[in-house]
């Protein structure tokens, strides 16, 4: 029988999947995803990846992935074109938190954020969401500029 072992948070009880920080890796490095979204199971006590979109899926795929009224986190890897013409990439790290969603949840989200980004070191830019509008890819491209 195989232990995963996993990197607890004192103040919420929740550790970090292992295959996160892999995961974070193949988006940044390989480029082998746009997006990545987690997610906590409560019985598991742990941070773990729910799904990730391929390369080929829009910003409207990702938008469509966030829960309406449950809370997640995620990692969107934004390309774009400079002003002066050039090919650029950046790593949003979105912490969604719906208006919503239950206030067990949003605790749960909020305690533990600081350990799932100390997982994913490395991510540009990080937004805390708790409406579509506050997503808007308009909101991304304003950020990335």
């Amino acid at each position: 029988m195989a232990f995963m072992r996993t990197h607890s948070n004192a103040s919420s009880g929740m550790g970090v999947a292992p295959d996160i920080r892999d995961t974070f890796l193949e988006l940044q490095m390989k480029k082998a995803f746009r997006y990545v979204i987690f997610k906590i199971e409560e019985k598991q006590k742990q941070v773990v990846v729910e799904k990730t979109g391929a390369t080929t899926e829009s910003y409207d795929d990702f938008l469509a992935s966030l829960p309406e009224n449950d809370c997640r986190y995620a990692l969107y890897d934004f390309d774009f074109v400079t002003g002066e013409n050039v090919q650029k990439s950046k790593i949003f790290f979105i912490a969604w938190s719906p208006s919503t969603s239950r206030i067990r949840a949003k605790m749960l989200y909020s305690t533990s954020k600081d350990r799932i980004k100390q997982e994913l070191d490395g991510f540009h830019y990080e937004i805390q969401a708790t409406d579509p509008s506050e997503v808007d890819l308009e909101v991304l491209r304003e950020r990335a500029h």
